[in-house]
């Protein structure tokens, strides 16, 4: 069969070429059309504005699909998995369009890199060109790359609850918010679990948007026992996890309005309070439905109105009992973090009481 000729599609005053845009990136399922390349590269066109609102001049990773998403299909774990069918893109690769805009950033190890940085919808849809599903934004925006102006709550479920979990503890959440003065903005994560954005005012660092995401945390385990902030798996139980350390450098979470690999191509959805709420089956929400509710109103048009302080859940890191939490195992050792072994396979005589191992 002979190879389809590049398409087109038009993002603002652009036209972002598409090679092999018959390409078949999602398969057909009993709910939704196979899906193909040019189809994706168009949804990023139809959704660009409101996705702009949230990874606009941000710090984008781009997770990259290049032969498109199947069942049984794996993401590389690191640059050294070289068997993934998905991998990380971090570094704008060699060839971007002129238009396509990047920002310094320098990783936890100290090494830095140019990386996408949105100005304009063809960007996305460049993006998309290029095989890109999902794009991670960062917390911050250039020119000030060290001060996040958002908090990110990350309600994750784990073995024995699901999306109807989520639903539950964000609006136990939005309470608990709200009793402190900050408007939260929430969306799936176009799997099971629940992202909700504060935007904040960017004058604290990352470590201290992870301390309030950590006082958050354990005020709303104080509040519903159906939440745990343990690291360790194996002391979560049948609880969702709030990830604090999705606040730290370089951790991102899947961008409002991104696609996902998954069944039904799934959208990582900005929604409503209530509109969350009324949610049953989060693949509904998908690259076939998505652009007609979107055509309704943006539920996160305003959220570029709001810049909360961070004090009062930096108060509740402060005041509330537990002290400090594990960082993810490729960040250097902090001061006062626990001992980074399995709690199960710890052996308490080969600690001291910081957390550091014993040498025999």
């Amino acid at each position: 069969m002979a190879k389809a000729p590049a398409a087109t599609v038009t993002a603002g005053d652009r036209e972002v070429r598409v090679s092999s845009p018959d390409r078949v990136v999602y398969e057909a399922t009993d709910r939704t059309p196979a899906v193909t390349k040019l189809e994706v590269c168009e949804y990023f066109a139809t959704v660009g504005d409101a996705m702009m609102r949230a990874v606009g001049d941000r710090p984008t990773a781009m997770e990259r699909w290049p032969d498109g998403w199947r069942e049984g299909m794996r993401l590389a774990t690191g640059p050294q998995d070289r068997e993934g069918d998905g991998f990380y893109q971090k570094r704008l690769p060699r060839g971007a369009p002129d238009y396509v805009e990047t920002v310094r950033i320098r990783f936890p190890s100290g090494r830095e890199a140019d990386e996408l940085c949105p100005t304009e919808t063809a960007s996305l849809v460049w993006a998309a060109q290029m095989g890109a599903l999902t794009l991670h934004p960062w917390p911050v925006r250039r020119p000030d790359v060290d001060h996040p102006d958002e908090l990110r709550i990350d309600l994750d479920p784990q073995p024995g609850t699901g999306f109807a979990d989520a639903q539950r503890v964000a609006a136990v959440l939005r309470e608990l918010l709200e009793e402190h003065g900050l408007r939260g903005y929430p969306k799936t994560s176009g799997n099971r679990g629940v992202h909700v954005y504060v935007r904040i005012e960017p004058r604290w660092d990352f470590d201290d948007v992870r301390h309030a995401a950590i006082g958050l945390g354990r005020e709303l385990e104080r509040r519903d026992d159906g939440v745990t902030t343990a690291w360790w798996k194996e002391e979560r139980g049948t609880r969702l996890f709030l990830d604090y350390n999705q606040n730290l450098r370089d951790r991102t979470i899947a961008g409002a309005w991104s696609l996902r690999a998954r069944p039904c191509a799934p959208v990582s959805t900005p929604l409503t309070w209530e509109g969350l709420a009324e949610v049953r089956d989060p693949a509904e929400l998908n690259l076939v439905t998505v652009p007609e509710r979107l055509a309704d109103g943006d539920p996160w048009a305003d959220i570029d109105e709001q810049a909360h302080s961070i004090e009062p859940l930096l108060a509740l890191w402060e005041d509330l009992p537990g002290g400090e939490l594990n960082w993810p195992p490729d960040y250097p050792k902090q001061p006062g973090e626990p001992p980074r072994v399995q709690p199960s396979k710890k052996v308490a005589e080969h600690w001291d009481a910081d957390g550091n191992r014993v040498q025999e």
